[in-house]
C-alpha cells in the first residue's frame, strides 16, 4: 500500500467543464466545453505531486439521455486536452445509477471514492474535494476530505447566508483553488 499520497478528487460539471444548468446534462462530446483555466489547474495540482481523481454523478446514463459510450467518448476528449498539457488523471469514476437507485456510489456517499483508492491502493495523507456544490461539500466531509467549493458551477456566493455550512475554502474555480491547495499543501 503507498501511504502518504496526496489526493484530490475533482467534480466535473461546473468545475472542470461548463456547468449545463440545473437538471440538465452534458451529453456528448460537443457539449462538453473546458472552464478557462481548468487544465492549467489540474497541471498545477498535477505537477506539485497530488494525484487526481474525477467524481462525478451522471445520472444521465440512467435516464437515457445518454449512453456509457457517450460518457467515454467525453473522457477521450477530457484525456487528451489533458495529455497535451501533461496532465495524468489517475482514474474517472462515474455513478450512472437514476437518484431512486439508492446506490452506494452516487455522491453524497463516498462509494466512488472509496473505490479510486482501494483499486490503486492508496492512502491519503492529505486530501482534498474540490465540488461547486453541497452534494459535493458533504461527499468531503463523509469521506475525510478538506472540502473546497468553487463558484463556477451551480452555487453561486450569494446562497452563502443559506448555505448548509462553511465549506473549508471557497474559491472562484478550479485554477484559484489549485494555486491556494499547492501553494499552502504542496
Amino acid at each position: 500500500m503507498e501511504q502518504g499520497k496526496k489526493v484530490v478528487f475533482i467534480d466535473r460539471d461546473g468545475v472542470i467543464n461548463k456547468y449545463p444548468g440545473d437538471k440538465q446534462y452534458v451529453c456528448n462530446e460537443r457539449e462538453f466545453k473546458f472552464i478557462p483555466g481548468s487544465i492549467e489547474g489540474m497541471k498545477k495540482l498535477h505537477e506539485t505531486g497530488f494525484i487526481l481523481f474525477v467524481i462525478s454523478n451522471q445520472a444521465g446514463v440512467a435516464k437515457g439521455l445518454y449512453t456509457k459510450q457517450d460518457l467515454e467518448k467525453i473522457d477521450k476528449k477530457l484525456l487528451r486536452e489533458l495529455k497535451k498539457c501533461g496532465v495524468q488523471l489517475k482514474g474517472i469514476y462515474y455513478c450512472t445509477h437514476h437518484p431512486d437507485d439508492k446506490c452506494d456510489c452516487r455522491k453524497p456517499k463516498t462509494g466512488l471514492l472509496m473505490q479510486a483508492i482501494k483499486e490503486l491502493d492508496i492512502t491519503p495523507v492529505v486530501s482534498f474535494f474540490i465540488g461547486d456544490s453541497f452534494r459535493d461539500m458533504r461527499t468531503a466531509l463523509s469521506f475525510g476530505a478538506k472540502p473546497v467549493l468553487v463558484l463556477s458551477g451551480k452555487e453561486k456566493i450569494a446562497n452563502r447566508p443559506n448555505w448548509e455550512f462553511q465549506p473549508d475554502y471557497v474559491f472562484d474555480n478550479l485554477l484559484v483553488a489549485a494555486h491556494y491547495i499547492c501553494s499552502h499543501y504542496g
